[in-house]
């Protein structure tokens, strides 16, 4: 085996194109020149467009929490009640940040594996209208579940003015997203999933409606402050060093999303995303999401019949493919599989070509090809839908 290679298929860090890690091997310029006001100048009407969006998408120098952090601490009030929307590993990550604010915070838990239910979270807040600020995740990469976030927000302003705050670390770049359509007031992500680039920068788009309850928020922020991010980026420039590699490559990679077309990036993540699970139901290995609730950037595998851990293992002893486990209660029950960003039909074929043999290694009573069989149906019926 070559020990040098590392085939990563894992829900982030994503592997990066190679026409982006050129771009951030270009030579370091001053991030208070008039080369990196040029560059923010250029990237901000395409990643409005990402977005769906006509405000303004702050560039934070940080990881996704640093965006969820922010999230937080602009947009609830000093005495507010929030609400935070727990259908995994992140969605709890949201309430453990509200809590060592000392927020109030309600937490309505969903079964891991399950996606929120609207008209729950609509009963919920008629019985609470005193909360303010709703949290959510879209895509909970902790268990592969894209939650409703459209009719999410279509139902809470049946009954609730709070803000609807969405964590799409895991899914913006890679499905359908509409904030203004919506009615969605915060979205955040990250670069090192669908983005394709390393880990390193957070993106955080910002409603009107929620705007004006930043502003008046004393709630005390410094780094985290939006209202510095949003008059910086007005002028091409960000209130604290950026991370200028990264932009350079951000500059790409909404170069190559542009030129794909991003129904064309959100129908390759759907095709991917049913090519998988088309596979494992073949070769009868349990899934932990319905078809319904499953994201397309991530699917978890929830194995009755072998060990989860030791197939991940043997995987990346064979093959070099890493399948990243799970987290808290599930994380040695399930893995988890990342379809997203840089990453075509053929590698998740080749992916799903070495499970089967290492479900084979296991002692499984499969058919050998029966999963490549039926995910090559649906790349065959799915691709030009």
């Amino acid at each position: 085996m070559l020990t040098d290679q590392q085939i990563l298929r894992i829900p982030g860090p994503t592997p990066i194109p190679p026409s982006v890690g050129r771009a951030m091997a270009q030579p370091m310029i001053g991030h208070r020149g008039e080369s990196t006001y040029a560059l923010i100048r250029d990237i901000r009407p395409k990643l409005k467009k990402v977005f769906g969006t006509k405000e303004e998408v702050m560039i934070l120098t940080g990881s996704g929490t640093s965006a969820l952090e922010s999230a937080v601490v602009n947009t609830v009030a000093p005495g507010d009640e929030v609400l935070v929307l727990v259908t995994g590993a992140f969605g709890d990550r949201f309430a453990k940040i509200c809590q060592a604010y000392g927020i109030a915070t309600h937490v309505f838990n969903v079964e891991w594996g399950q996606a929120v239910d609207p008209e729950a979270v609509k009963n919920f807040l008629g019985e609470h209208p005193e909360i303010r600020v709703i949290f959510s995740t879209f895509c909970e990469t902790s268990t592969g579940v894209l939650n409703p976030v459209k009719e999410l927000a279509e139902t809470v302003k049946q009954v609730s003015d709070a803000l609807i705050v969405v964590d799409g670390v895991s899914c913006v770049a890679g499905t359908e997203t509409e904030m203004d359509k919506w009615g969605v007031d915060v979205v955040v992500t990250g670069s090192q999933k669908a983005f394709m680039l390393p880990a390193g920068l957070a993106f955080i788009a910002v409603s009107k409606r929620a705007w004006k309850k930043i502003e008046a928020n004393p709630q005390p922020r410094f780094y985290l402050d939006l209202v510095k991010h949003r008059d910086n980026i007005e002028k091409d420039t960000t209130p604290f060093t950026p991370a200028i590699s990264i932009l350079y490559g951000l500059q790409q990679v909404l170069n190559l999303l542009e030129e794909e077309g991003l129904e064309n990036v959100y129908r390759r993540h759907r095709l991917m995303r049913d090519m998988t699970r088309a596979a494992f139901k073949a070769l009868n290995v349990r899934l932990l999401t319905s078809d319904e609730d499953a994201s397309p950037t991530v699917t978890a595998v929830y194995p009755e019949h072998f060990d989860a851990e030791q197939f991940r293992k043997v995987l990346k002893e064979e093959f070099a493919i890493e399948f990243a486990g799970g987290q808290q209660h599930l994380a040695k029950t399930i893995f988890r599989i990342g379809h997203m960003g840089y990453c075509s039909p053929a590698e998740v074929l080749q992916a799903l070509a070495a499970s089967e043999v290492v479900l084979k290694k296991l002692g499984q009573d499969i058919m050998l090809g029966a999963g490549i069989a039926a995910a090559q149906q649906v790349f065959l019926e799915g691709k030009d839908k």
